[in-house]
């Protein structure tokens, strides 16, 4: 009798080792894999199951950040039973040392050229070694966490902050996309990978992370990029020396149109009379916005209504028919269109690709106070935005975040935004990969526009703008650039440069001049 193939039959399970065989077939598996497991080792080496990329990320690594990476505590997490069986591991290896310089030290690569000159292991012994190590690194992910998808499974190097001032903290955010690289941080166990147990406190609106960022209640906040300029030199609020340690996002904004406006609005100029929602006044958004309806001739204080909306208000305001558009961060503009009314009239990486939006801040009293735990939380948030960078992690990241305690949206709304692939209201499907990234770089460009633009719509006088200052002072460039090479990420090596928008280019080298020229072009 014939029998299908296992691929073909739907209703029937794989085997739990993984393999296309039926489990009660499993023994017939076994007796045709190797018996002996360094052989099985040398087979799977000859397969390519230890990959060659994974040989050369050994090669740069050194011993001690091995050693320190998987310390009996870091590995057992705590629990007895799996710190015995790595020390059974350790002593049949003979020694922590000798099993991790065979499988992952910086004569890894050599070894399979040549085991014996480069050490005392015979290739029987080298081959029990590698198994050994990957039993450890294994261990090692058990222990950040119980779930076997948690991208956090290689341990921090020797570079992570020590003599942490403080452990537990307690973030302030606001539930957009944009949070994503902090807020996903906690269930992912990147906060916990550095020694910090970590709680995102989920907050109503921008002015109440202002508020509680002045008076002290919280150790850090996400912040809209503008924020720590605009409170650090006293803009709408009193003065409080606040830092821009990193940024959260680039792009993932988006101008959304009510859906009855569809068959009249074209262009900036179609905004005339338009009640607009836009999260905070000192937000990428209310600087794009403006920067916008200014090209259509459209006075932003004049000919329409600018007013602040906190994001998770935004789409019930619209559905109530008390905003004709907004600039919002998503995932509502998204959840505009999934709700039926609204329809993405622009993304705002179409105004400025690459734009920053909100940015991982502190204080300049608790950075002082907390020096080493500031570096480690900013270094958790820094990897986590490389992860989110990484669109083949986007699925992982959607089905964290739409959590209840988190951004409480449906799973379809956030993959939109976080894939790229989205109904845009008016029944096309658009394939934007880039309409969100995670770029943590500060640069110190992104502040002077931000710092021009607000002189230009009066936000700001001219006898505090000194652009410069402002950008050494607030965006802490240098420290972003030292975490990220210390991760593998591969910074600039310029902190400026020149800044491409849809209708004009910005020079950091001379603010002033480009703010003379957009009030002599649009006489705005």
């Amino acid at each position: 009798m014939s029998v299908r193939p296992l691929s073909t039959q739907p209703d029937i399970a794989r085997c739990p080792c993984g393999g296309n065989h039926f489990p009660q077939d499993h023994w017939e598996f076994l007796e045709s894999m190797p018996q002996s497991p360094t052989d099985m080792v040398s087979d799977l080496i000859k397969m390519g199951i230890y990959k060659p990329q994974a040989l050369d990320l050994a090669h740069t690594m050194t011993q001690v950040e091995l050693r320190e990476a998987l310390l009996l505590h870091q590995i057992s997490g705590g629990n007895p039973e799996r710190e015995r069986l790595c020390r059974e591991l350790i002593k049949e290896a003979g020694g922590l040392d000798q099993a991790l310089a065979a499988a992952f030290g910086v004569h890894a690569t050599e070894f399979f050229g040549n085991t014996i000159r480069n050490g005392d292991f015979s290739r029987r012994d080298f081959l029990k070694k590698v198994a050994v190590a990957g039993a450890l690194i294994a261990m090692a992910s058990c222990a950040n966490s119980a779930n076997d998808s948690s991208p956090t499974a290689a341990a921090p190097s020797a570079d992570t902050p020590t003599n942490l001032e403080k452990t537990e903290l307690k973030i302030g955010f606001i539930p957009i996309t944009c949070a994503t690289p902090i807020v996903m941080s906690e269930p992912l166990g990147f906060y916990e990978k550095y020694g910090l147990d970590v709680s995102v406190i989920k907050m109503p609106n921008w002015a109440a992370v202002r508020d509680s960022a002045i008076a002290g209640e919280l150790d850090a906040y996400h912040m809209l990029s503008p924020m720590p300029i605009a409170i650090t030199l006293g803009l709408g609020s009193a003065s409080f020396p606040v830092k821009l340690a990193s940024i959260e996002n680039i792009n993932g904004q988006a101008i959304t149109v009510a859906l009855k406006h569809k068959d009249t609005v074209r262009g900036p100029e179609d905004f005339k009379g338009f009640k607009i929602g836009v999260p905070f006044p000192f937000s990428m958004h209310n600087l794009l916005i403006r920067y916008y309806l200014a090209t259509g001739g459209l006075d932003p204080d004049r000919d329409v209504q600018i007013f602040p909306v906190p994001p998770p208000d935004s789409v019930a305001k619209m559905t109530a028919d008390e905003l004709d558009a907004m600039l919002m961060p998503d995932p509502f503009n998204q959840r505009a269109v999934y709700e039926g009314v609204g329809y993405i009239h622009i993304l705002s990486k179409d105004l400025w690709d690459g734009h920053p939006c909100c940015a991982f801040a502190a204080s300049q009293e608790w950075i002082d106070t907390n020096p080493n735990t500031f570096k480690a939380v900013n270094k958790a948030i820094v990897d986590a935005a490389g992860y989110a960078n990484d669109p083949a992690n986007r699925q992982t990241i959607a089905e964290a975040l739409i959590e209840r305690q988190y951004l409480n949206q449906p799973l379809e709304v956030v993959q939109a935004v976080l894939t790229g692939t989205f109904d845009d209201g008016l029944g096309n499907t658009q394939e934007v990969a880039d309409r969100i990234g995670f770029d943590p770089y500060p640069w110190k460009s992104f502040s002077k526009w931000i710092s021009s633009q607000l002189v230009r719509w009066d936000l700001m006088t001219d006898d505090k703008a000194d652009y410069d200052a402002i950008a050494q002072d607030i965006f802490l460039t240098d420290i972003a650039a030292e975490l990220q090479t210390e991760l593998g990420q591969t910074p600039p090596t310029e902190t400026e440069r020149v800044e491409t928008l849809k209708f004009d280019t910005f020079d950091p080298a001379n603010p002033k001049a480009y703010v003379d020229e957009q009030i002599k072009t649009y006489n705005l």
